[in-house]
């Protein structure tokens, strides 16, 4: 099993920068795909960002349009932390945001092909 945590969320004004952090625990693997989701009220969750092992020792980052440009994930091996960074943010970015893993080289934009969650942490941007 892993274990996912999130911090790092908060009130923040239109413009401003957040960074998110997701501690990993339990058995996890380098190649395990990891991303970022968030769910506003009333909507589905949606895909934000994620990254995946390359094969060739490195990591590929993915990114929505919407944050494209924005937002920044990375990933630290040696703490099994994973970040994302987000700057230029905007009111319609308020959401919960989820830390997700699953056991695949392979990296999905579906929630559902995600196993292992964190609990979530709010992040509210103001105009």
């Amino acid at each position: 099993q892993v274990q996912l945590v999130e911090s790092g969320g908060g009130l923040v004004q239109a413009g401003g920068s957040l960074r998110l952090s997701c501690a990993a625990s339990g058995r996890t693997f380098r190649s395990d795909v990891m991303s970022w989701f968030r769910q506003a009220p009333g909507k589905e969750r949606e895909f934000v960002a994620g990254v995946s092992w390359s094969g060739d020792n490195t990591y590929d980052a993915y990114y929505a349009d919407s944050v494209k440009g924005r937002f920044t994930i990375s990933r630290d091996n040696a703490r099994n932390t994973l970040y994302l960074q987000m700057n230029s943010l905007k009111p319609e970015d308020t959401a919960v945001y989820y830390c997700a893993a699953d056991r695949t080289y392979s990296l999905s934009y579906n929630y559902h092909e995600y196993d292992y969650w964190g609990q979530g942490t709010q992040v509210t941007v103001s105009s």
